[in-house]
């Protein structure tokens, strides 16, 4: 696909906290393009006639917002194609300001409240000398910047934002971008109506569509394929047969390491088309197009790839980054209702983990519209980031699934689908870490949602507790387990007594 310029008139427009690192992101970017940036907080410097620091002191806030104001709608108004700007962290906080931004292309680099502090603190900021406020405001304006953004770029580390200039250049009004990294590697995750089309393609050569019967039937012609590889539907497909299988048929079509794979569909697919990815001519690129709730929030995004035994769920895999994550929801609108709920118990199982917004939004009934999957997409990411290899952080992504794969293994794969065992696995999590009332709430989202709060049919204890001890996660004799202590406060790595382990498993029977 031939690369695109931004829509005419278009900004680059860094945003984010003091300390995110917008004004050394606009630097880079104006580099690579030969331009100079602007920074605004020299514009209102130059216009006060002294720093910032010295305009709190001798005049107060008050007064340089409205110097700040002035100065931010001027450069926005008078900017166009090309331009690399950054503002300052409170600068958005002006309607006026807000307004001057609707035709560009705002960029969010994004920062924990801890790095923004370490970076802040201690350098003359008049906003960043107390600890306890400094969080409070840094609470009070995260969602004014999510809002805005019309991408989101960690900040953590220098240099990521000129890695995703390709397709910030080329990002149209409507779409949204996260920038999703791993110490593997890096790739764009786009967000909205324009998703398939993405420009740049985030892979090199001939693409060659892996999808199930199903979604083939109704969405295989969205995509460009070399050719398309359709498997049955369901997690009794999801082994090292169907593995096999692809591969095989890439083969016969010539598929060379120069090649990538799609995978278009739900969680079975992306998985065993990553998978396949992983080890076909000892690893070709994937780009992930997902089709279902649960993949659209979880499963699209990480690298984990595998597929199941019988012996247990997900028991041969590797870890493989996509090169990129493509997410229409309106693909949702030919989802079966049943497999729409089932995607539901994972995102309220993120937004227990995140908190804060995302939860609030769940609570209020909102599963599966544009805004819960991007920011359940942010939530997974920053925990990819943190940990890739699962060996830390990331572990808390395994809420409910401790006892949700037991319960999948158990039955043979074969009597709940994935969501389904992952928000009973919610409940009994909930029964372990000893909070009744949250368990009850999650249990009316369960409902609200669609899904089952118990077993259909009686299932064997003892069965589920062997199942469970065969995770793969087991470590030095123990599978630990991910508890939650409140709505964003989730730990990996907790004891748990098996016999509490027992009464929580034959709470979910009938």
């Amino acid at each position: 696909m031939a690369p695109t310029v931004n829509t005419p008139g278009r900004a680059l427009v860094f945003i984010g906290f003091m300390g995110a690192g917008k004004s050394s992101a606009a630097r880079e970017i104006a580099t690579v393009l030969g331009r100079r940036p602007v920074d605004v907080d020299r514009l209102v410097e130059q216009r006060m006639g002294c720093t910032i620091e010295q305009a709190f002191a001798a005049r107060g806030e008050a007064w340089f917002r409205e110097q700040e104001e002035r100065t931010c709608v001027e450069t926005l108004t008078a900017a166009g194609e090309g331009d690399v700007i950054s503002l300052g962290g409170g600068a958005v906080q002006s309607t006026a300001t807000r307004a001057a931004l609707a035709r560009h292309t705002v960029v969010l680099i994004d920062v924990d409240v801890g790095t923004a502090w370490l970076r802040a603190s201690g350098r003359g900021r008049p906003l960043a000398r107390d600890r306890s406020a400094f969080n409070e405001l840094y609470a009070s304006r995260e969602s004014i910047y999510r809002e805005l953004a019309d991408a989101i770029v960690p900040g953590r580390e220098r240099g990521t934002a000129r890695s995703a200039l390709p397709w910030l250049r080329t990002l149209q009004p409507g779409n949204r971008l996260l920038w999703a990294t791993a110490r593997s590697g890096s790739y764009p995750v786009l967000v909205g109506p324009g998703a398939l089309e993405l420009d740049p393609w985030p892979a090199a050569g001939r693409p060659f569509v892996v999808t199930d019967e199903a979604v083939g039937e109704l969405h295989g012609d969205r995509l460009d394929a070399e050719i398309e590889i359709a498997i049955p539907p369901g997690e009794e497909y999801k082994t090292l047969a169907t593995v096999e299988s692809i591969a095989r048929e890439l083969a016969r079509a010539g598929a060379a390491g120069d090649d990538h794979v799609v995978a278009l569909g739900g969680g079975v697919v992306g998985d065993v088309a990553g998978f396949v990815a992983s080890s076909y001519q000892r690893g070709i690129p994937v780009v992930q197009v997902p089709t279902t709730l649960v993949a659209m929030v979880d499963s699209a995004y990480g690298g984990k790839t595998g597929v199941d035994l019988p012996e247990g769920k997900n028991y041969v895999g590797a870890y493989h980054q996509p090169s990129g994550v493509l997410v229409d929801v309106r693909l949702l609108e030919t989802l079966p209702p049943q497999e729409r709920s089932a995607g539901c118990a994972e995102v309220i199982k993120t937004a227990l983990i995140s908190g804060g917004r995302l939860w609030e939004r769940v609570r209020a009934g909102h599963f599966d519209d544009e805004e819960t999957v991007l920011d359940c997409a942010r939530t997974k990411l920053a925990a990819v980031a943190a940990d890739e290899r699962d060996s830390g952080r990331r572990q808390v992504l395994n809420l409910g699934h401790t006892v949700g794969h037991a319960l999948e293994t158990a039955t043979g794969y074969s009597v709940l689908r994935h969501g389904e065992a992952v928000g009973l696995g919610l409940l009994a999590a909930l029964r372990l870490s000893g909070l009744s009332d949250l368990r009850d709430e999650v249990r009316e989202l369960l409902v609200t949602a669609g899904l089952p709060t118990r077993l259909e049919d009686a299932i064997d204890v003892d069965d589920v507790i062997a199942a469970q001890q065969r995770d793969k996660k087991r470590r030095g004799g123990s599978v630990p387990f991910v508890l939650v202590y409140g709505p964003g406060d989730v730990r990996e790595g907790q004891a748990v007594d098996e016999g509490a382990i027992r009464a929580a498993v034959a709470e979910l029977n009938p």
